[in-house]
This record gives structure tokens, sequence and C-alpha cells, in this order.
């Protein structure tokens, strides 16, 4: 597509005839036409033999400007040669519609004529001594918007609006995109030559009297060459609004940018682009015969320009008011939120309650942009829990979901890839963290990924991934929250290790989660049966009975017995009216923390931080006061209100006590603190006792007590000793004189005599 020569981009197609202005003096002596300055800069001269029609919806949208004049700065077009039009108040204006009736058919297949005619008519209004310039309209408020899978042969050369991810880039190059004047390398003659549709043309012979030159032409680059500024960007499909289909690759378009659009996105950012479906055939690869289709783009909005960061997603009508009025007047409504996340998984409504959270948290919006504004949850456990299944319902809801597998997925798919382009060049494409920005990220089989864990270590707490290939430099955007489900080493959860060793993950990552979360297949008998009659309730539909009593605050019960489910509880909020309720608390609900829910903080906080000088347990810092902050607000978001309350900030307390629960406990079900998420999972003495047992049974078993030192390290290994603490284990055991040392790398059980 790009081009080796910066004047060239495309060849000419052989069907299309340029002008050529064989004398370049005259060409800008007169640029007027029934008083109107310019007419001959957007239109040729053979183009209208009357032009009646044309003077007269060029004089409708100047009557428009005049009557909204408000609309418009005069200085700042004078100045940058660009202005925008809203549609939904030029097609609201009852004078402009009698003037131009068929506004509307002309604006979709003849868009061209309607952008020359708004140009010339704002041209007369910010001229300056009859000095001439190209004006720019850029459209804003069309609709509808296109989903990508519409855009087919029919509507090559109409007015499409489409809306998408900029998923690639390619860097700023020149094009001679109107005329190029050319010099004859044997008199010297000048020439004019109009270049059609950006394709490169040169002249096919000279206008000078006895020259019979037919190729030795050589561009002049001087003021009559005009080479605006131009850009390709590769937009997908939204992911997550009802537009991607399972089982196939998303779809893509290549949208072509000039002039001041040059530069106004990156990759990852979501866009609503304006343009005219255009074609061009594939000669590259010998098939001259396969089109491809592409957008000339008019102009672009990209979500960095909106007052709330983020792209209108998803849009809100009538009936969605409505319907999040009546969510909203729900009793017990943080309960209907989540038990309506996952509802086929039963219990573990902390763990959903903390993702939930985490969601209407992740986009919201605040004056401080230097602190992190989201949170981060890592779920781990034995397999058939549900880790997954919670993982797909969180990205179904969110308004910005990106669903990916450890497994399956690279560094560079994760974060941003520098591709060389076949001229030399770089562009960049984005990964999943730069797809998901302003969203959520899952990420299932979060374990099987340690090469890639060093990518999510700046993206997880910077907000952020920078680059430096090829000698470029660049920061993108991965503003997302983070849901990460992962399986232990050998498939079952072992209280005796810390989060760090059953997953084979480093101490730096593990700390970025705010909330982590253990799962464990336990059995008992009533919680079997709660799980039992709601997979039943399930299938058959039956609807029983509800307690309200047990779930409202005035009971003094737990978050995890208000949130609990009965068997019969089956109404559930839709995925789509779910994800709009989401995506209306992030754009319009911004609370605040009350005085006596940031005392209930400090105090944990301070609680926290003196069990931990007094007692030398894991490392309790301004990190976990932030979560807690985020999260309270998030509480209060999820209910729709405007400031966070006490009991806000108890909810969300809890959901932090059963966290740490599930970090500290130990192999005999006891909290210890002095476990770190990424030390040791047992202290020196429990290792010494733990591996004497182990020898011990061992011992009676086989009815020896001698063993090798391999086969002392494999028993160290069942009961959590690492291979970088075995060593001074083994040494502390044969000091104290219960191992004794033999000759050749054995050992004696003293203990133990057969």
């Amino acid at each position: 597509m790009f081009a080796n020569k910066w004047w060239v981009h495309r060849k000419r197609s052989a069907t299309t005839t340029p002008r050529v202005f064989n004398d370049i003096a005259k060409i800008d002596s007169d640029h007027s036409l029934h008083g109107y300055f310019g007419f001959k800069f957007y239109f040729k001269p053979k183009e209208f033999i009357d032009v009646t029609p044309c003077l007269t919806k060029i004089r409708a949208f100047e009557s428009y400007i005049k009557r909204n004049a408000n609309q418009f700065t005069f200085p700042e077009i004078r100045e940058h040669k660009v202005f925008t039009v809203d549609l939904s108040s030029l097609l609201a204006d009852n004078e402009f519609h009698v003037a131009w009736a068929d506004f509307k058919l002309d604006l979709s297949r003849n868009t061209r004529f309607v952008l020359s005619c708004m140009a010339i008519a704002m041209l007369q209004q910010v001229i300056i001594e009859e000095k001439v310039a190209v004006l720019h309209p850029r459209l804003i408020n069309h609709e509808p918007i296109t989903p990508l899978k519409n855009l087919k042969t029919n509507t090559f050369g109409t007015l499409v609006s489409i809306r998408g991810t900029v998923v690639k880039a390619s860097i700023t190059r020149q094009l001679c995109v109107k005329e190029m004047a050319f010099n004859c390398v044997n008199c010297n003659g000048s020439q004019l030559v109009e270049q059609l549709d950006g394709a490169y043309t040169i002249p096919t012979s000279c206008p000078t009297k006895g020259c019979k030159s037919q190729s030795s032409f050589t561009p002049i680059f001087n003021s009559f060459t005009v080479a605006p500024n131009w850009q390709c960007l590769k937009v997908q499909e939204l992911i997550g609004v009802g537009c991607y289909e399972n089982g196939r690759v998303p779809r893509t378009i290549d949208c072509e940018l000039s002039d001041d659009l040059v530069g106004c996105c990156i990759p990852g950012d979501d866009v609503t682009i304006t343009g005219i479906i255009m074609s061009r055939s594939d000669k590259k690869h010998n098939q001259a015969s396969v089109f491809h289709i592409y957008i000339n783009v008019i102009n672009v909005v990209n979500a960095k320009s909106q007052s709330n960061g983020s792209v209108e997603r998803i849009t809100f009508n009538t009936a969605d008011y409505y319907a999040i009025q009546r969510i909203h007047a729900r009793p017990s409504l943080f309960r209907y939120l989540v038990q309506s996340q996952c509802p086929n998984i039963y219990g573990n409504e902390i763990v959903k309650a903390g993702l939930l959270l985490t969601m209407f948290g992740g986009t919201s919006v605040e004056a401080e942009e230097r602190f992190r504004l989201i949170s981060h949850v890592l779920m781990v456990g034995d397999p058939g829990l549900g880790k997954s299944q919670m993982l797909l319902a969180c990205a179904n809801v969110a308004p910005r979901g990106v669903y990916v597998c450890g497994n399956t997925s690279t560094s560079s798919g994760l974060t941003v890839t520098m591709k060389k382009e076949s001229s030399g060049d770089y562009s960049l494409e984005a990964g999943a963290l730069i797809l998901a920005d302003r969203g959520c990220l899952c990420i299932d089989e979060f374990d099987k990924m340690t090469s890639q864990h060093t990518s999510l270590l700046e993206a997880m707490e910077q907000q952020s991934i920078s680059i430096a290939k090829a000698g470029v430099m660049c920061n993108l955007s991965s503003r997302c929250s983070i849901f990460a489900a992962a399986n232990p080493v050998g498939g079952h959860y072992n209280k005796a290790k810390t989060v760090a060793e059953n997953l084979k993950i480093s101490s730096p990552l593990i700390s970025r989660f705010d909330l982590v979360f253990v799962l464990m297949d336990q059995s008992c008998k009533k919680y079997d049966q709660l799980v039992s009659e709601k997979v039943l309730g399930l299938h058959s539909k039956l609807k029983r009975p509800l307690l309200t009593q047990s779930i409202t605050n005035a009971t003094g019960k737990t978050l995890q017995e208000r949130l609990m489910a009965t068997a019969g509880d089956t109404d559930h909020l839709e995925h789509s009216l779910f994800r709009k309720y989401i995506a209306y608390a992030q754009r319009y609900v911004h609370p605040t923390i009350a005085l006596e829910a940031k005392e209930i903080l400090e105090q944990f906080y301070l609680e926290l931080r003196k069990y931990r000088q007094e007692n030398n347990c894991s490392p309790i810092t301004v990190r976990q006061l932030e979560s807690m902050m985020r999260l309270t607000k998030a509480r209060a978001k999820a209910e729709l209100r405007e400031e966070a309350t006490v009991e806000d900030a108890i909810d969300v307390l809890e959901i932090m006590r059963n966290s740490f629960i599930d970090i500290f406990t130990d192999e005999t079900d006891r909290l210890d603190f002095r476990r770190s998420q990424g030390g040791s999972g047992m202290s020196k003495e429990k290792q010494l006792k733990a591996l004497l047992s182990c020898m011990q049974s061992r011992a009676e078993e086989l009815m020896q007590n001698e063993f090798t030192r391999e086969e002392i390290r494999q028993l160290a290994e069942e009961v959590g000793i690492g291979r970088e603490t075995f060593g001074d284990v083994l040494q502390k055991l044969n000091f104290h004189g219960y191992l004794l040392k033999r000759a050749q790398n054995k050992y004696k059980l003293a203990s133990v005599d057969f």
C-alpha cells in the first residue's frame, strides 16, 4: 500500500483522463464564478454546463451559516482551514430543508459535491482581501452507524459512518492528491497535471511547439504542487457490543486520512469515522480484477475528544433509561447485580462481588490522573470451580471486555507489535492490553503464560505500555482492569505454600493485584446440597419463594450471607441490559467518599500497618489503601449513588478480609500473617517439622531409615520446600542431629530404628 517515493501513492487507472494545464501563469488568473471566490478550486470547468442548481445550493448553506453564526468560529476557520458541520442541527433547520430539499440524497450519493458547496459558502465568510484558500468541511453526528459487515459493493461511493478500534497506524506521508507541476527536460517547458484520486500521473506530451518529448518530465516542487499529509489506519469492529460474532476473525477496514486528520488517533483508540467508501484493485499481487474497499475519511471523532474520556460505545434510548430506572428501584440492588453476573455458578458471592466492583470502577473519571484508577483481580484454585465461566461473564457484561487465553497468547499479542512494511517504514499493531483500554482484560490460564508476565508489570501499575524498537519510541495507554484465573501447580492448591509458590509467579506481579481469591473444592454437606439444588433449579426452571428478610442490612448478617442465592432465584438481568447499566454508571456517576467512610478505611489501614510492625508480617503499603478507596467508590457507583457511605466501606472491608484470609491461611486452616504472597509458605520451624514427619512416614512404610539426598529432596518438594531453601533445611536437620550423614550422600533418620 505504501509507495517508495513520497509523491507516489498508487498508479493511475488506465480509464482516467487527467486535466493538463499548458500554461501555469494563467491558472491562477480567475477563480471566481458568479461572485463566488474559489469556485474553480472545487469544480472542474466542464463539470457544469448550467451552474444554476449549484449556486442555489451554495446560497442555501450560506444562509444557514448566517443564521447560525454562533456555531462557527471564523478566526479559527481562517487559521486552520477547517470547519465543522453538525448534521443534526443542519437537518433540523426548516429553512435549509426548503432551500435544499434533496440534501440527504445528495449527501449520501454525491458527497464530494455537497462538501464543495459547503466549502465555497464558508469561504465567502472568511475570505480576506480576496485571498482564496481551500477549506475542508468536517461532518459530525452523521447517522446511522453502519456495521462493518454491511460494507459491501452496494455501498461504493456512498457516505457512511462506522465505529471501531484502531488496531494499526502507519507513519505520516505526503500525498499529491490534486495537481502537480512538471518541467520538460528537453525544452524546459512547464505544465500542470491533475492527480486523480492521488494516483501519480505524469504528462504524456510536451505542450511547447516543436518539442516532441513524451516521457522526459521531472516534477516541480513549488506552490502548485499540493501534497498534504497522509496516513492509513486499520480499524477493527468493536468487540463486546453485539456486533462481534463468535467463531470468526473480527472484521477490519483500511481508512485513509489527510490534512488535519493525520495523527488524530493511535492504536487502541475507539473512533467514529465518517467517510466515503472507495475501492482499488490489487495490482501488487497480480490480481487486478480483485478490488478492496477502503474509506476516504472526512472526519474522525476520537475517544480522547469526548468530555467523559470514552467513546460512546453504547448508546441509550428512552426505553433504556426507563429500564435502568426500574433496575435502580429494585430492593437489594447489589445482591441482584451480583447474582446476575454469572447465575450458573453457585457460591463464591464474594468473588463475584469483587469482580463486579472492579468493572464499575474500571473506567471511572478522576481529576487526579497521576493515580491508578483501576483495580486488578486474581482467582487461583482447583480446576472445575467456575473460574473460566466467571471470566467469560465479565467479558460479556463489561462495556469493553477482551478475553484471551494464556496458553495461546504471546507478549506482542498482549502489548504492541512493531511491523515493518514493504516500503521499509514501521507501523504499530495494538495487542489485547491496548484494545482493552478503559475496559477490562480477562486472562484465562494465567499460569501458562510465564514468559509474558514481565510484559504486564508496567501495564498493571503505570496504565501504559512503552515500546522502543527499530529507533521508534512511543507510549500507548492500557488503562484496563485485569481479571486473571490460574490453576496451581500439580492441579490442587497446597495451603502449605504461598500463592506465588502455587503458581510459580513472581512476587512483584502478584503484588499488582488488588484482590486475590483462592478457590478450593472443599467437601461440605450443607454447601453441596445448596449447589445441587441450585443446579437442579436452573435445569428445571423452578421458582421458590425467597426470604427477603435475610438479604437486608438490618438483619446484621455478613455480606457473604446477604449475597447468598437460593435454589429458586432465577430472576436475573440480561447481559445486554446489564452492559448498558454498567455503561450508564461509568458515564454519569462519579461518587465521592463520605467522611465517616474515610475514617473507617483509615482505621482499618492503620490496624494493618500496626499489626505488620508488631508481627513482622507481609508488607502493607499505600497500595492497599488506594485499592480500598477505589472499591468503595465502585460500591456506591453500583447503586448509582453520588456518595459512598459507611455501609459501602464495610462491604469493601469484608471483601478485602476474605482476600486476606485466602492468602494468609496455612495448611492447618489458621491465619498466619507472617506469610507473604511471594515468600515461603512455611516458617523454618514448620518446614523442619513437616519434612521430618514425611520422612518418618516414608521410613515406616518402607521399613528403612536411610535416604539419599535426592530422595529427601523429593520429599521436601511434596511438603512445599523449594529447591532454593532445601540445602539450608537439610543442613539444619543434620546440625541438630535429626539426620546423620553417611557416605555417598546418604542420610540416616535418627528417630527411627529398625
